[in-house]
């Protein structure tokens, strides 16, 4: 899958992730779009690690739902360390 399948991927995954984790974040859709990207980097590296299977090709299932736990995963880290910082 090329760079721009990534992008497109990742745009998508993020915002799918922010339909199913809904909430205030701060930075918008550029945030959203590369929280989603680095989503799907991480959803195919623990794919490969724990299923031995990482990301296919862009129209495959398993590409899209590897990509979607990787940004959902992001998504709420990016919420545990955003918090913290406004408490303090």
């Amino acid at each position: 899958m090329g760079i721009l399948g990534w992008i497109v991927l990742g745009l998508v995954v993020g915002a799918l992730a922010k339909l199913i984790m809904p909430g205030d974040d701060p930075g918008g859709v550029v945030v959203t779009g590369l929280l989603g990207v680095v989503g799907a980097l991480l959803g195919g590296f623990i794919g490969g690690a724990l299923f031995g299977t990482g990301l296919g090709e862009f129209f495959d299932l398993r590409t899209w739902v590897l990509a979607l736990v990787g940004s959902l995963i992001v998504l709420g880290i990016y919420r545990l360390v955003t918090r913290r910082r406004a408490r303090t």
